[in-house]
């Protein structure tokens, strides 16, 4: 089977950073209470996703994203169950790619043992080259393990704007996104790949326009890369923007899913820790917007 058609249904739940603060915590003043606290909101997460399975998602492309520092326990208890996992390698939040547990980052894969190793990248073309070759360096290093080892390797590419480039749309983002940032996405997946990065995954920001986002997917899979898949991802926005990216990405040859995590846990959670809403109900609310968006994205395939 072509890698490319098994479809790749993903709950992302591996933030630290701007899960920490979802909460009202800070990030430097974390206690041991506190720390437990968050690693049980991440395991309702993981409970709505074993839920959305009893409700009819499809097992064998649903799979979890989460980091070892709150999420180690569920890599290990979905390891047992057969769950297909990725786990992540970044430092949490930071605009120049490093990894979270520096030369160590090969040992810790290699405890967890996930099916996919992911990386999140902030690379915009038009950035100071300098930054951006030793983001490349890193990332080869990373490539190449993943390649050496039999992981496969997701790689998350935001394109965020230069100031300029943000002047430059009146400082809208949505004008931005709309005109700009699918050539900086082309340009970027040209000079990644021309650096060595080669991955199993591209997971990429959604477009409106199905022309520019077809352009985008062609790039990820030019020069012979037909077994590349790519997925969409839900950047935290709004529901009905998410849904739309989707609609328009689902239709071209090459995507085969999508990773949205804080547009379907977010309220939720929040709701849990503000005493709104039971574990239970927040579950059962989590596991049902994670199977309405994969209804979604197997409608809009057709």
């Amino acid at each position: 089977m072509n890698f490319a058609s098994k479809k790749l249904y993903i709950l992302p739940f591996d933030h630290r950073g701007s899960f920490i603060k979802m909460f009202g915590f800070e990030e430097s003043r974390l206690t041991l209470e506190t720390t437990t606290l968050l690693c049980d909101y991440k395991h309702v997460v993981y409970e709505g996703f074993l839920k959305s399975l009893e409700l009819g998602v499809p097992r064998e492309p649903a799979a979890i994203l989460v980091d070892e520092q709150f999420g180690k326990k569920i890599h290990e208890e979905a390891r047992v169950a057969g769950i297909t996992r990725i786990l992540t390698t970044e430092k949490s939040g930071q605009d120049e790619f490093d990894f979270e547990y520096g030369d160590q980052f090969g040992n810790h894969v290699n405890a967890l043992k996930p099916d996919y190793v992911k990386v999140l990248v902030r690379y915009n073309p038009a950035n100071d080259q300098t930054l951006n070759q030793r983001q490349i360096k890193r990332l080869k290093t990373m490539n190449d393990f993943c390649h050496a080892n039999g992981y496969k390797f997701l790689f998350e590419l935001l394109t965020p704007a230069t100031p300029e480039q943000l002047a430059a749309s009146n400082g809208n983002q949505e004008t931005y996104d709309a005109t700009t940032r699918s050539h900086l996405m082309q340009d970027g997946i040209k000079e990644l790949q021309a650096g060595g990065i080669e991955p199993d995954i591209w997971k990429i920001e959604g477009l409106n326009d199905l022309g520019q986002m077809t352009a985008v997917i062609n790039q990820t899979r030019s020069g012979n890369r037909d077994a590349v898949g790519v997925i969409v991802l839900g950047r935290g926005e709004r529901e009905e923007k998410v849904k739309g990216w989707l609609m328009v990405a689902a239709k071209i040859p090459g995507v085969v899913g999508f990773a949205v995590g804080r547009t379907i846990f977010k309220q939720p959670l929040v709701d849990l820790h503000q005493k709104k809403m039971t574990r239970e109900a927040t579950v059962k609310k989590i596991a049902d917007n994670f199977k309405g968006f994969v209804n979604l994205f197997e409608y809009a395939q057709g």
